[in-house]
């Protein structure tokens, strides 16, 4: 079987609720997993769902990487390697040594929305896919969907959408269109965004134009654009679930940070600092 490797972001011990900032997993003289010296269950978590409320530690990475049928596991460069099993615990297959310290990553939990423009699939004539998709990219991101609808393509419906989730208390650190910004008289996102926008952020457009024009000549044709109303980040993806995953590998290395300066999290944009 071929190993998977498994960046991990972090120990969670849930026993405690707490983070452990130094922490090492290995394999017992019985082929037990440990951890820190302590023979522990450790399962396999992916990061922006809730943890389990079971005692134990939680490996946790990035969703885009989550072996969905393979067998082994590798943590880490290391020479440990684990074995998944159905119910996500790890078990140790040869003996080893990871430090989990080194690749801890502590995130802030991001609140999300994904709203579907399509006449058709607001009709229930096709499936949504892009939708489904961008919800799982951003999860991976340490985010929760708490907002999910389908609407038409439709100027003031995507205007109202987007203002009954940003308007209310609990709003959204960020939420992500797919669908309508090509040329088509019916495709009309960016212009509701713009309607309901306080500021334009024209750097994420930017970013999917360019990554697009890697694979065709027609990656210029779209109008994704991104604008902030409140406290909450919109940006306007294309329809197709493969434009989406490549627009959001884009934006990806910014994308948090931008959220966290928005919010107050961080330092202001360019100082290469963060916290």
């Amino acid at each position: 079987m071929t190993a998977k490797m498994i960046r991990v972001l972090g120990l969670y011990d849930a026993a405690r609720g707490e983070w452990d900032k130094l922490a090492y997993i290995h394999g017992g003289s019985a082929g037990e997993t440990c951890v820190n010296g302590q023979t522990t269950r450790v399962v396999f978590h992916q990061a922006g769902s809730r943890f389990p409320a079971d005692a134990g530690y939680f490996v946790v990475i990035p969703g885009d990487v989550v072996p969905e049928n393979a067998e082994f596991a590798a943590v880490n460069s290391g020479e440990l390697l684990m074995k998944l099993d159905r119910g996500r615990v790890l078990k140790v297959v040869n003996s080893g040594f990871a430090q989990v310290s080194a690749k801890v990553e502590f995130w802030r939990n991001i609140v999300a929305g994904v709203l579907t423009i399509s006449d058709r699939a607001s009709r229930g004539e096709r499936a949504d896919t892009s939708g489904p998709a961008l919800s799982n990219l951003i999860e991976a991101l340490g985010a929760e969907i708490r907002y999910r609808a389908v609407v038409s393509d439709d100027r003031d419906r995507i205007a109202a959408q987007l203002m009954e989730w940003t308007d209310r208390d609990a709003s959204p650190d960020l939420i992500m269109t797919t669908g309508g910004t090509g040329f088509s008289k019916r495709d009309v996102t960016p212009e509701a965004l713009i309607d309901v926008g306080e500021k334009i952020v024209p750097g994420f457009g930017e970013l999917m134009r360019a990554r697009s024009m890697l694979r065709t000549a027609r990656g210029c044709l779209s109008r994704s654009i991104a604008v902030i109303r409140g406290g909450t980040l919109i940006i306007a993806f294309p329809g197709s679930e493969t434009a989406v995953r490549q627009c959001f590998a884009a934006v990806t290395p910014s994308l948090r940070h931008g959220i966290a300066v928005l919010n107050g999290w961080d330092f202001e944009c360019g100082n290469g600092q963060d916290r």
